[in-house]
């Protein structure tokens, strides 16, 4: 079954797509640190969840995050919804760089 996931890798790569696992998201020498699950709203990305084969995104570990092209000037948000953290804008908190 395929759903909406995401992934972040070391290089700062930001890839989405509907695939079963997170892991069908990597491509040949991608060192993968979490991932999660998406959804559009608006002009928003709206990130949550984990990635049941890589765990929570460690957004802690980016400086630049490469987002494909086709997503600029989207603003994206990854919420926790723990009830422990505050929801962390991507786009404010991070420098994105686009990718075709």
């Amino acid at each position: 079954m395929t759903l909406p996931k995401f992934i972040i890798t070391m290089d700062g790569y930001f890839r989405l797509g509907m695939v079963n696992q997170h892991k069908h998201l990597l491509k040949p020498g991608d060192q993968c640190i979490r991932g999660g699950y998406y959804h559009f709203v608006s002009n928003r990305i709206l990130l949550d969840r984990e990635s049941y084969d890589f765990g929570r995104p460690k957004w802690h570990l980016l400086e630049t995050l490469k987002v494909p092209s086709t997503y600029r000037g989207m603003r994206i948000v990854y919420s926790y919804d723990d009830g422990f953290h505050d929801d962390f804008n991507v786009s404010e908190e991070l420098k994105i760089e686009y990718y075709d």
